[in-house]
């Protein structure tokens, strides 16, 4: 017996990949407190039109007390305003798709708005070239958007010089400019940020209800997917030992009545998250079904993996395996096996049923696969001489893990 599995285990792995470092593992969406620490998104969508509604008030307020002329005001409040509703079309998130229409030639009236009235008609009104800062940085390239940064710090500093500025007002001036500028691009992308992080929260809690789901069929398939296939071989056999072995036939029944019973507890369990299994006991399990179905069963756990997350999934390995052989196979022999490999475990689970045309590789081995992925694990199978399907499930050892001897 063992040779004939230590043969199958070396046919198996003549064509298998080396186990990979970093295997694709499926991330876990973990989801925060991002609801209680982050403000409303209509509160973020309006944080930037408040500010610029602020500057516009202070704007106007600033040139009514600054003694100008009624056409000098009114030819700053009309651009006051354009410079305004100009920037919430290049800060609002909501108005992404009509800044697309709009762009460059928004941002070419936003310029013409920003120098018309000093260089025009000589009402300079402060740091309001800084709005043409924030939109520059929010719709260029960052180099084209910082060139435009200096550029209007120089063309600052450039009027302070022909309009002869003394040195603490050009300071103040400048100072202005760059920090109304900052404020207006920092206040844009924080709100930005506020409605992706929300847009993405629920997202990922989309993403979650999927993998939950997911989980959930997955548990399903490879937990009641065996119990289901023991009942119905052994309700067969009871049926057929009615009349000639009623006590056997009695026996059988207690078999079913157990089966039923763990099969209640498999689906409490898949609802709760989380069903600890073990390997021995799945095989033990897996002698009784096979023995009751004609089947020879040669087992050899040589090396049994510590009672935990590893020790569960090989013993769903071995679940799903025994499912498939009663349900799409006409063998007369199984092999179940471990083997440590340096800090490996194989799992090798083989039978003489299958023919080349029909091997397996459905939804199931499938599922496996994925789990086997979480543990630095890999399967593989085919189909061998003679016409031995092998199954193959490789897994890292924890390190605190030895081999057993039972």
């Amino acid at each position: 017996m063992t040779s004939a599995i230590d043969r199958l285990i070396i046919q198996s792995r003549r064509e298998e990949p080396d186990l990979p470092n970093e295997p694709e593992d499926p991330s876990i969406v973990v989801l925060g407190n991002l609801e209680r620490v982050s403000p409303p998104r209509w509160a973020a969508s309006s944080l930037v039109p408040t500010v610029v509604t602020c500057y516009l008030v202070m704007g106007v307020t600033n040139l009514v007390f600054y003694g100008l002329t009624l056409q000098q005001i009114i030819i700053g409040g009309i651009c006051f305003l354009g410079i305004a509703a100009l920037q919430v079309l290049h800060s609002d998130p909501r108005l992404e798709r009509r800044r697309q229409l709009l762009f460059p030639w928004s941002l070419v009236l936003q310029a013409v708005f920003t120098y018309l009235p000093p260089f025009g008609f000589g009402i300079w009104w402060g740091g309001m070239s800084g709005f043409l800062i924030a939109s520059a940085l929010l719709l260029l390239s960052p180099r084209l958007g910082w060139a435009v940064f200096g550029g209007v710090v120089g063309a600052t500093l450039f009027s302070g010089v022909i309009d002869h500025w003394t040195t603490d007002y050009m300071v103040y001036m400048t100072i202005s400019i760059i920090v109304t500028g900052l404020v207006v691009w920092g206040l844009t992308r924080l709100s930005l940020l506020v409605v992706q992080v929300q847009a993405t929260q629920g997202e990922l809690a989309r993403v979650a209800v999927v993998r939950e789901r997911l989980r959930f069929a997955r548990d399903l398939h490879d937990l009641l997917g065996y119990s289901l296939s023991t009942i119905v071989l052994k309700s067969e056999l009871t049926k057929r030992l009615v009349d000639g072995s009623p006590a056997e036939a009695l026996t059988e029944l207690d078999d079913i009545l157990l089966v039923s019973r763990q099969a209640l507890t498999d689906v409490r369990a898949v609802s709760r998250g989380y069903r600890e299994m073990s390997l021995y006991e799945e095989a033990e399990a897996a002698r009784s079904v096979l023995e009751a179905a004609g089947i020879r069963a040669d087992i050899d756990l040589t090396v049994r993996p510590p009672r935990g997350h590893l020790d569960t999934i090989l013993a769903t390995v071995l679940r799903e395996a025994i499912t498939n052989l009663l349900r799409h196979s006409k063998a007369e022999q199984c092999l179940i096996a471990t083997r440590a490999e340096g800090d490996l475990i194989r799992l090798t689970i083989a039978n003489d049923g299958v023919s080349r045309t029909d091997a397996p590789g459905g939804s199931g081995l499938q599922n496996l696969t994925v789990r086997l992925a979480h543990v630095d694990g890999r399967l593989s199978w085919s189909v061998e001489e003679e016409d031995w399907f092998v199954l193959c499930a490789v897994a890292k050892l924890p390190p605190v893990a030895e081999e057993q001897d039972r």
